[in-house]
């Protein structure tokens, strides 16, 4: 017998002996120990985190750290945030309108998408624009365009130069590195209840919490471009003399322009999902709108405001997109020669300044006409989509919600809730030690050991239920449609665009339409957190099967595999590493959605996240939870991670 084969038993033996020592615990242990504690309740940490809000709020204007550093960060967002706002979406400089109306917007949209873009780009940007006010929401879709545009701008102005900083100092890229990775980690929610602790609910929060997690993609994208560039270009730069500054601006950024620009495009995507979480600290917009029409189950607005975001979510990744494919495009072919091309563009200044100027002096032009609109049909169609397919297909609809829950939900919550805490805790440090090793031990039992001492145990445990059940059925459907796409060309050409239109799309657009079939539940916010996770596992696991050596799918055919075979036996198996990743991503994915669902009846950690925005005294609670919640995370992903390291197919 080879080695291999007696590592494979002893390993599962070792996981044998692990589950029946923990059942037979579980059996003689179970309901005791479980840190109950009801959705009214608070522990003394909890206290004592509301008792420390309010000491920094009274202290806010005589604290040294307050008086001379954070208010004026406050201040100073604040006031940009309402500059923007001022320009394009509320009544500001003395007016009772903004400074540019819809008509001046709209021209601006358009001509910048054909300046830097090209003239389809610049017509989706007008008609995309124009829907917006269609839809009865211009002034929620400007006040959230504002949000994202202050979040971006200053990511940028932060976020390049830090990137060529870490892309030139490799001491610098072993420091920033690991805290992106966190930051990327953290599900949306964590990043709200600790800004409003510092910096109050309203604008600058917001603003700062879409910056902080909206900057990882631009400093990454930036480092990666500069060190992509070809080693003999650099080396050719240097034997010409060229200063350190000369090398950066004439070579290094040229060639990584396109990179930079990738990195801005995600930036904007993170801030605008970002941006409509945000509403829960008073955030203005679109966000503010679907949260509104969430806690009253008003399936019609959250629809119609929902596709407001998307579409502005189009329009922005579609233009961006397509300014950084322009960037590499040397020359070209153009339907106008260079001197019509430049009559052309001065004609469109001319008329989008006409535009600009119109809409601040016309009411007309300024403010969105109330007809014709389609908003009210939007919301009837939708509220009447909803109630037609809950009469009609409840039968389905409900059966499989009752399926799925009664039949895993509920019994690995059962088993995770009334387990005592000590031994849920020893169960998954010994995974991480099995998977990983004695250091991925450690950071889980101190996590878990911290998140018992928030006191949100229970919550947690209904958390990690919801997140084990939706990413089990998002790998088996990911790893299937993965296989599919990653052995068939054609099928990946037509699937992919698909999967990027749903990569678009912010967090709360996924509850919308899952609320409408299946009504507020914990299956509502799983099958979301498996629409918003299935199109990354699906695309890694058909990046990994296309990854595959052809020699080795060519000898197994002469072998005279089958098509079964040749996937479980060659294919699966060289393209390991992919589904540990695929995982791995699809925990964190999992995990940040179904926190969000916290609204939609999925309770636990979410709903405590929500509820301390909402109701004053429980805000320590909420604090706590999303404490817990990044716990949670740094446990799924240091386990998932060790998984993916450990797999390494060339030892096979």
């Amino acid at each position: 017998m080879s080695g291999l084969s007696v590592r494979k038993i002893r390993s599962r033996w070792v996981w044998l002996i692990l589950a029946a020592a923990w059942l037979a615990l579980y059996l003689a242990f179970h309901g005791t120990s479980t840190l109950p504690l009801s959705a009214s309740s608070t522990t003394s940490v909890q206290n004592n985190l509301n008792s420390f809000n309010n000491n920094i709020s009274n202290g806010r204007n005589s604290n040294p750290v307050f008086l001379y550093g954070v208010n004026y960060v406050q201040v100073g967002m604040t006031h940009f945030v309402s500059f923007l706002q001022s320009l394009i979406s509320q009544p500001g400089f003395g007016r009772p309108a903004p400074l540019i109306g819809w008509l001046g917007v709209i021209a601006i949209v358009g001509f910048v998408s054909w300046l830097t873009a090209g003239w389809k780009y610049a017509v989706l940007g007008v008609v995309g624009f124009y829907i917006l006010g269609l839809q009865g929401l211009w002034q929620e879709s400007m006040d959230t365009l504002a949000l994202t545009i202050a979040a971006v701008l200053i990511a940028v102005v932060i976020g390049v130069p830090l990137g060529i900083w870490i892309g030139l100092h490799d001491r610098a890229q072993h420091i920033v590195l690991p805290v992106l990775g966190f930051l990327q980690t953290m599900p949306s929610f964590v990043y709200l209840a600790p800004l409003t602790l510092l910096f109050l609910i309203g604008n600058a929060s917001a603003t700062i919490a879409t910056l902080i997690f909206a900057i990882p993609p631009v400093i990454r994208l930036t480092d990666h471009g500069i060190r992509a560039v070809a080693e003999p270009t650099i080396e050719a730069s240097d034997s010409l003399g060229s200063t350190t500054w000369q090398k950066l601006v004439k070579v290094l950024l040229p060639m990584s322009r396109r990179t930079i620009v990738l990195g801005i495009n995600q930036t904007m995507m993170a801030a605008l999902s970002m941006v409509t979480i945000a509403a829960l600290i008073s955030a203005p917009g679109l966000g503010q709108v679907v949260i509104d029409a969430l806690q009253t189950l008003d399936v019609g607005t959250a629809f119609n405001g929902g596709l407001a975001i998307v579409v502005m979510a189009i329009v922005l990744d579609r233009t961006t997109s397509a300014v950084g494919e322009r960037s590499q495009q040397v020359g070209g072919r153009h339907l106008l020669g260079p001197q019509a091309r430049r009559l052309a563009f001065g004609a469109g200044a001319v008329v989008t300044l006409w535009a600009v100027v119109e809409s601040a002096m016309y009411v007309w032009a300024n403010t969105f006409p109330s007809s014709p609109t389609i908003g009210p049909a939007i919301v009837a169609g939708a509220s009447n989509a909803s109630n037609w397919v809950q009469s009609t297909f409840s039968g389905i609809t409900v059966g499989l919600r009752n399926d799925v829950t009664i039949a895993f939900l509920n019994p690995l919550q059962s088993m995770l809730t009334n387990a005592p805490f000590w031994l849920v805790i020893l169960g998954l440090c010994a995974i991480a030690m099995i998977i990983g090793n004695a250091r991925v031990a450690i950071v889980t039992l101190i996590s878990l050991l911290l998140i018992v001492g928030t006191g949100v145990w229970q919550d947690a445990m209904q958390t990690l239920a919801m997140t084990i059940v939706a990413t089990v059925l998002t790998l088996i459907i990911g790893i299937a449609v993965g296989v599919w796409m990653g052995r068939n060309r054609q099928v990946d050409r037509f699937i992919r665009p698909i999967l990027d239109a749903f990569q678009v799309m912010p967090a709360f657009v996924y509850l919308v339409p899952f609320l409408a079939l299946f009504g507020a539940s914990r299956f509502t916010a799983i099958i979301a957190a498996m629409a918003f996770a299935i199109p990354v596992v699906v695309k890694v696991v058909a990046d990994g099967i296309h990854g595959v050596p052809a020699p080795a799918i060519e000898a197994a055919t002469a072998a005279g595999s089958s098509t079964w075979q040749l996937i479980t036996r060659v294919q699966l198996p060289l393209a390991t590493r992919s589904l540990a990743l695929a995982a791995n991503q699809g925990l964190i994915y999992v995990l940040s959605m179904v926190v969000v669902g916290g609204m939609v009846g999925a309770g636990a950690l979410g709903y405590d996240v929500y509820s301390g925005f909402v109701q004053a005294p429980l805000f320590g609670k909420g604090l706590a939870a999303g404490l817990a919640i990044v716990l949670l995370g740094v446990v799924l992903d240091h386990i998932s991670q060790s998984a993916a390291n450990r797999i390494d197919p060339s030892r096979h």
